[in-house]
């Protein structure tokens, strides 16, 4: 499953956009370095019922940015992704 794959399952199974998750990761202060993955996950799993795989994608936007690794760009690899820019708007909003 692609990491933006993740990211559009997120946003069916809580009506939130990853950016309006993210926003939530922010304000709760997990974009602090300090703050370790685990404790991400826990949230997610407690307010959101979302399971680790869903959980770690969100991780990585929340404490990297809607960038990934170009390497998952066009490969075929488990997280292949058609750019190395995920899109945090919602579905409804995803350019074509």
């Amino acid at each position: 499953m692609s990491f933006q794959a993740y990211l559009d399952a997120v946003e069916d199974k809580t009506g939130l956009t990853p950016r309006q998750l993210v926003t939530i990761a922010q304000d709760k202060g997990f974009d602090d370095p300090s703050v370790t993955a685990g404790v991400i996950v826990e949230w997610l799993k407690e307010d959101y019922d979302l399971g680790r795989g869903h959980a770690m994608a969100l991780v990585h936007v929340i404490r990297k940015g809607p960038t990934i690794d170009s390497k998952h760009v066009g490969s075929t690899g488990t997280h292949r992704d058609a750019s190395d820019t995920l899109w945090l708007d919602g579905k409804a909003t995803k350019p074509a």
